[in-house]
């Protein structure tokens, strides 16, 4: 597993409704690909996400989940959209049925 701390990007952003958009070279440079290979990976349906929204201590952070294959990158946003911790991982076998 690999933990890092804030990344002087600049933050994600938010569409009007509030939902994360993460820009595809952005968050393909996190697995390693390129933009056009993530993008491949998304048109046949390989790659799964999921927002969850903090709540008590937590309460205005979100984390981000993007899986494919046996990778997963998660990631904790402050309510600035910028990024508070992050880490890509490998899944074991016996997780894959879903995002933990």
């Amino acid at each position: 597993m690999t933990a890092g701390a804030a990344d002087p990007e600049l933050p994600f952003v938010r569409d009007r409704d509030g939902s994360f958009v993460l820009d595809a070279a952005r968050l393909a440079k996190r697995f390693g690909w390129s933009a056009e290979e993530l993008r491949e990976l998304m048109r046949r349906g390989l790659v799964t996400s999921r927002v969850e929204r903090g709540e008590g201590e937590d309460e205005g952070r979100w984390r981000l989940s993007v899986r494919c294959g046996n990778r997963r990158w998660q990631a904790v946003m402050l309510p600035d959209g910028t990024v508070a911790d992050e880490q890509l991982d490998f899944v074991p076998a016996a997780a894959r049925g879903g995002l933990r």
